[in-house]
């Protein structure tokens, strides 16, 4: 029920994605092109701020409507080039279209309220791509309680921090804790910041030997999500082959028949010569 919210939510702002009926040809390229889209999107938003503070020239930013321009109708011109259903694919996204089509007045350099306007939809683009990653997002979370050990490391990393900054003098603020925490159970291990006590020394080992288990937790969860998603695609196209085997059996089976009747007919032609 939820995911069907999702997807209607989708569907109603333009940002529907492939749908579910479509071919697996268009959803695995569906999949391989959002991690362009929702990079063209955070470029938006540094887009937005660089210009929204004057920071840009008149070049950079010809530049940049481009390059946003050209990801959006190369994704267009791919996935209506994949999908059966191309009708249905462009009123589930109407949005995309919409930014092809209407940006070109910004190519031109036609400055006009229009252009603001459509320089805001892009803007708002942006939030819905988010929103459409999203669901993968919580999918990967929801597995093998990897949202669960994510929080869990985030509790450590503060509890670590605000305790080491209590312990030891070479940590002057919380902040400089929480920095080390993070250095030392990435096990980057900067330097910058290192315990001087005893105790410091002793929680910092300690904390090490912590990292080590949290990150190897953390990356069986992602390693195990990736292998799933390889096992699903597999058993996708085993059930495509079975499918077409089943029907090749079928074919198979009306030859068969069609056989049996032609040679009942031409026994019956031989008799009927005999007579």
């Amino acid at each position: 029920m939820e995911y069907a919210k999702h997807s209607a939510l989708m569907r109603l702002i333009g940002l529907g994605g492939v749908d579910s009926k479509e071919n697996s040809r268009a959803k695995l390229w569906g999949k391989r092109l959002e991690a362009p889209m929702v990079l063209a999107a955070i470029w938006i938003l540094i887009d937005w701020y660089i210009q929204s503070k004057g920071l840009d020239n008149q070049y950079t930013a010809f530049t940049s409507d481009w390059l946003i321009w050209l990801i959006f109708l190369g994704e267009l011109i791919t996935m209506l080039f994949l999908v059966d259903n191309k009708t249905r694919y462009l009123k589930q996204n109407w949005m995309s279209p919409l930014i092809v089509l209407g940006g070109l007045p910004i190519l031109w350099g036609v400055d006009t309220f229009y252009t603001g306007l459509l320089r805001t939809m892009r803007l708002a683009l942006t939030i819905g791509i988010f929103i459409r990653v999203s669901k993968d997002t919580r999918d990967l979370l929801s597995r093998h309680n990897l949202g669960t050990t994510l929080f869990v490391c985030f509790i450590i990393l503060i509890i670590s921090g605000l305790l080491i900054s209590g312990i030891d003098p070479a940590f002057e603020t919380p902040m400089d804790g929480l920095w080390w925490a993070w250095v030392t159970v990435t096990t980057v291990g900067y330097g910058d910041l290192v315990p001087q006590t005893t105790e410091g020394r002793i929680f910092g080992a300690l904390l090490i030997l912590m990292g080590l288990a949290m990150f190897s937790m953390l990356t069986a969860s992602f390693s195990v999500f990736f292998i799933e998603q390889d096992e699903r695609e597999i058993s996708e196209k085993e059930d495509r082959n079975i499918k077409k085997i089943e029907g090749l059996e079928v074919k198979l089976e009306r030859i068969e028949l069609r056989l049996d009747q032609t040679l009942e007919a031409l026994s019956r032609l031989e008799k009927d010569r005999d007579k």
